[in-house]
């Protein structure tokens, strides 16, 4: 019973903070290992059991992002290819080389989204899409690609990447969400094809985290720009420091 409440309670959290800000595999993953998985198989449970949840909190701001319409193709490939190629890094080797690297990327991710007022302002002038270009794409196609490697703190560092590019907010959330959803997907069939996942705790972190994802794609489209700013800062702030004190 407490394994039971603690995968659907870990879900549910994750699936929430996934849609709101990012942040959610700092619930889910350290509940897998909590109930005995290997750091591969928990992985690969976390991701496959938080996919659903991404597509409902794209699916939930699903009318902001149908103004963007060609705007999206870009970036749904870059998504497509580093998820791809971050699922089949972690099939390939382990997690002990890039657990060095999680609390800095961590940090770095809530240094760029608190400084992206600033780093934006160049575009104050600018269409209200801002146009693609080599840097951007390329950084959004690293960042999934760590997203289909590990993930813990994808979603901030894709509102960083999409604030510093100048969107409002409310889209970079909405835009968040919809390329998780795509990360989440291929990285999945890919853990779901090598025959990773393990099934009784997907289930149940499945269950929690798609409501959760519902949930909190509704309630961040009510929430307002300083409010949800000071939530991505604060998940940001807790998770760095989390990874920088455990072993």
């Amino acid at each position: 019973m407490f394994e039971i409440a603690l995968l659907l309670g870990a879900g549910l959290l994750a699936g929430a903070m996934n849609a709101l800000a990012g942040g959610g595999t700092f619930f889910s993953f350290p509940a897998l290992l909590a109930i005995g998985l290997p750091p591969i198989t928990a992985n690969a449970t976390n991701a496959v059991a938080l996919w659903p949840a991404s597509m409902a909190g794209a699916w939930a701001a699903r009318a902001r992002l149908a103004e963007l319409r060609d705007y999206l193709w870009p970036l749904l490939l870059a998504a497509l290819l580093g998820g791809l190629g971050g699922g089949l890094l972690l099939l390939a080797g382990g997690d002990e080389l890039f657990a060095g690297l999680i609390p800095w990327l961590l940090l770095l991710a809530t240094l760029l989204f608190a400084a992206s007022p600033w780093l934006s302002r160049w575009r104050a002038g600018a269409s209200d899409v801002p146009a693609h270009g080599p840097g951007s794409l390329t950084g959004h196609l690293l960042v999934s690609l760590y997203g289909g490697y590990f993930g813990a703190g994808m979603g901030i560092l894709q509102l960083a990447a999409l604030s510093i590019e100048g969107h409002p907010l409310a889209r970079a959330n909405a835009l968040k969400n919809l390329l998780s959803a795509v990360i989440y997907s291929v990285a999945s069939l890919t853990f779901l094809f090598a025959g990773r996942v393990s099934l009784y705790p997907f289930l149940l972190l499945l269950g929690g985290a798609t409501l959760g994802g519902y949930l909190g794609g509704r309630l961040g489209e009510r929430l307002s720009p300083r409010l949800l700013r000071a939530l991505v800062l604060l998940i940001g702030s807790l998770m760095t420091g989390y990874y920088f004190t455990v072993d």
